[in-house]
């Protein structure tokens, strides 16, 4: 493909991955960004996650070591952007109260401390140090992961769409995408509803639509159906001191663990299980049940209310890996599909802007290639 000086972009997505490519490739002198959301920016998984960026239970470790280098970016990006873009920092803390969850935890943190990740087993009054309004039940195991952190995925989005704006890009909300105008195995536009895009390459940072957007283009990118939910609360008075996350046991054999974080306006952000987890029961009951659990352990959040959130479906690859790059048969057409979408976003966004802008293949992606699906 060939490079000039006048590059027509079109991103299809304004989530974390969508903004962030948007946001540095705008950065570029000669590129004319154009963004196409179907909805409003952060309205599909990324305003439904809970945005922890972490490297934590990220395998094998090369998947590690891509999210390591991420969540480290993710403090350069927040300089450059110059906004309060939702950065919770304190690291995360975890706890097990079963013997054998607790020698995995042991195992786990000293795995990924050989692979140089600062994170480190801690005793009860330490935790108690950091958390003082926990209410822990039995310890087996803890530990801290300090580099950990999480996001307000909308201010994120709004910081990085706003400095592309400024610097000439054109967001079209409410925008959904019908089709391709393609010619000579490249994509020459996006065709929507209302109009068409001519384009020089088109990114497809669709979260679950990429993949029926890329077989518009013949392309395939199996997903698996990944729903999960993470219930609000109302805003409360601060109760995590220290750190930014924490993930608590469960009380018996028929709860999942429960993660927790806390927003700016004072409300939580929980959810259950793995991040990975099925979930769909978006029910007030389950809203009501998650959010007792929470107050066993937190009871200064005793009168808070839980806010119930419709089922959030998960960009997930079928493999669970991320899908980074050109597609062989649409030389045009750049796909940036993910899971940990809010860890990747400050690599996914610089990088991909190097693939793109400057015609070269950035070997940290080799094993992600849209070509691995066949």
């Amino acid at each position: 493909m060939t490079r000039n000086n006048h590059l027509k972009i079109v991103i299809v997505g304004a989530g974390v991955i969508g903004a962030a490519i948007a946001y540095h490739l705008s950065r570029r002198n000669g590129i004319a960004v154009t963004v196409l959301e179907r909805d409003i920016p952060g309205a599909g998984a990324s305003g439904h996650s809970f945005a922890w960026a972490n490297a934590f239970g990220k395998d094998p470790r090369d998947y590690h070591t891509l999210n390591r280098r991420s969540l480290d970016m993710w403090y350069r990006l927040a300089h450059q952007l110059d906004a309060d873009i939702g950065i919770h920092y304190g690291g995360e803390m975890r706890w097990e109260n079963n013997p054998e969850r607790a020698t995995q935890l042991r195992q786990r943190i000293r795995q990924i401390q050989v692979w140089g990740y600062p994170c480190r087993l801690i005793t009860r009054d330490e935790m108690m140090a950091l958390e003082p309004h926990l209410q822990l039940g039995t310890v087996a195991a803890a530990s801290f992961s300090e580099a950990d952190i999480h996001i307000e995925t909308d201010r994120f989005i709004d910081a990085c769409l706003r400095h592309a704006c400024e610097s000439g890009a054109v967001v079209h909300s409410q925008t959904d995408v019908t089709g391709f105008v393609i010619r000579n195995g490249s994509i020459a536009a996006v065709k929507t509803a209302d109009a068409e895009f001519p384009c020089d390459v088109v990114v497809l940072a669709s979260g679950v639509q990429t993949s029926e957007l890329a077989s518009l283009a013949q392309i395939h990118i199996p997903q698996q159906r990944s729903p999960g939910i993470v219930i609000k609360t109302t805003p409360c008075a601060k109760v995590l001191q220290n750190v930014a996350i924490i993930h608590a046991p469960s009380t018996d054999e028929n709860h999942q663990h429960l993660h927790l974080r806390q927003l700016s306006d004072g409300s939580l952000s929980i959810g259950q299980g793995t991040q990975e987890g099925i979930n769909r029961d978006d029910s007030q009951q389950h809203a009501d049940a998650l959010l007792a659990r929470a107050k066993a352990y937190l009871p200064a959040i005793a009168d808070t209310e839980a806010i119930p959130t419709p089922v959030g479906y998960r960009p997930m690859p079928l493999d669970g890996f991320p899908v980074l790059g050109f597609t062989e048969s649409v030389q045009n057409l750049y796909i940036a599909l993910m899971h940990s979408g809010v860890t990747l976003a400050p690599l996914v966004g610089e990088m991909a802007t190097l693939e793109i802008a400057d015609d070269v293949r950035v070997d940290w992606f080799v094993p992600y290639r849209p070509e691995r699906f066949g």
